[in-house]
């Protein structure tokens, strides 16, 4: 993208950006993907990652490559339920690819953020031993031979790399204490991985027929953990979609949050899935997507961007920055992964019984979906906490809507005496009110 459109993405993306500042997140990719036309656009998005404050682990899979070089020099390559079995000379090979796909990762990944207002951030690559290995060893009489899992993963280490500012790169590969290497997953390791560091996500770029396998056809879901687990049971288990589902949810049973599964053709899934309200793959979460809960003042800055364009077009009385801060816990806030979408502020006349509800704003691609009624909802159960009988608005946009969810046209001298004297008639707001008693 050229400056003026990075501009135009950075600004959409700020509030998610904020989120993700100083966040782990483990990033799983096929040689597929590091061999196909896209290798470069991932790279950049990759970079402008990295520039962002996010830090990034990145494991590389070389399974294609591999089978490609040992088809080229006419080796066999034996597997056991669907395990290759690793013999010296597979292992020979195996360390060559491995190798030639690093080189070109950390090349790729050295070319800067070109054309944009990052394009002088210095991107260094880290990768290490991080990895201690042991044989898979003998299943169902098969030796698997150089053909490892983890052993012990030194986050430790990982994490002191992270917080320096690097990239940390790994190939497929684990170390013994003996000095031996072995063949692992790809899949398995980032899995692995992403919860020795407690990673706030893991990332899958998957074939987009196995997302659409796990998605059934649909363009974007959500699983919660039982979701993902019917989805797992109903999965053929030598499917690459049933290895991606069980390592994703093992993560989520282990402390890892989020796990997302996205379209690795699909050319910028991996923004589009960080950087935009409702992504572009499947996502297999522990919490709750959407959570209520109130503001704190680290909250202000998303609710000015839900507020100001209201204040602009003159539907809302216009709030300073530091008229909010001095008022933040009157307002509760609604939350999709982590992002404000929408926001409700109650301020109560307890002496005389009421409460107003106020700057009520949902984000417009969020409206007529419920959260507005979520939000209302928040509001008038913390008002008969505070033991308040009635709740009044005063709107000049939306009485209809008010008024469809039990609010009462009302007169001036209905509202509380210290908000008649702040009644703004030039503006001439419609009152309504509603009773809470049952």
């Amino acid at each position: 993208m050229d400056k003026s459109q990075f501009v135009n993405w950075f600004r959409s993306a700020s509030p998610y950006i904020r989120i993700h500042r100083g966040r782990t997140f483990v990033i799983q990719v096929s040689d597929r993907v590091l061999r196909s036309d896209g290798f470069t656009a991932l790279v950049h998005d990759l970079a402008l990652l990295a520039s962002l404050g996010i830090r990034l682990v990145l494991v590389f899979g070389a399974r294609a490559a591999i089978e490609a070089c040992l088809e080229e020099r006419k080796l066999d390559s034996r597997r056991h339920n669907g395990v290759r079995i690793t013999d010296p000379v597979v292992m020979g090979v195996v360390k060559e690819v491995a190798g030639r796909l690093l080189l070109e990762i950390q090349a790729g990944l050295s070319m800067g953020l070109g054309n944009t207002p990052m394009s002088n951030s210095a991107i260094r690559v880290n990768t290490g031993n991080y990895i201690s290995a042991r044989p898979l060893g003998v299943i169902d009489g098969v030796d698997f031979e150089l053909t490892g899992v983890p052993r012990y993963i030194d986050a430790d280490a990982m994490t002191g790399k992270l917080d320096d500012g690097e990239i940390i790169v790994l190939p497929p590969l684990g170390y013994s204490v003996t000095g031996e290497a072995y063949n692992l997953s790809a899949v398995a390791m980032a899995a692995d991985v992403a919860v020795a560091l407690q990673a706030d996500k893991l990332v899958y770029l998957v074939e987009a027929d196995e997302l659409a396998t796990m998605t059934d056809g649909r363009k974007a879901s959500q699983l919660n953990r039982d979701d993902a687990r019917e989805l797992l049971g109903r999965t053929d288990e030598h499917t690459d979609s049933y290895l991606y589902l069980k390592h994703g949810l093992e993560v989520c049973i282990n402390g890892v949050e989020r796990v997302h599964l996205l379209n690795r053709e699909e050319d910028g899934a991996l923004l589009n899935e960080l950087f935009t309200r409702d992504g572009s793959g499947l996502m297999i979460t522990t919490s709750p997507y959407d959570v209520t809960r109130k503001a704190g003042a680290g909250d202000i800055g998303g609710i000015l961007d839900l507020i100001e364009p209201h204040e602009q077009q003159g539907s809302l009385v216009k709030r300073s920055r530091e008229k909010l801060e001095l008022e933040a816990d009157h307002f509760t806030i609604l939350l999709r992964d982590g992002v404000i979408i929408g926001c409700a502020g109650l301020y109560p006349y307890p002496e005389d019984g009421m409460g107003e509800v106020a700057g009520l704003v949902v984000h417009p691609d969020y409206q007529d979906t419920g959260h507005g009624n979520r939000l209302l909802d928040e509001v008038e159960k913390e008002a008969r906490e505070q033991s308040l009988d009635n709740v009044f608005v005063l709107t000049t946009q939306a009485q209809h809507w008010f008024q469809e969810r039990g609010f009462l046209e009302a007169s001036l001298d209905d509202l509380p005496m210290a908000k008649q004297d702040l009644y703004n008639y030039q503006r001439n707001s419609k009152i309504l009110v509603k009773s809470l008693k049952r």
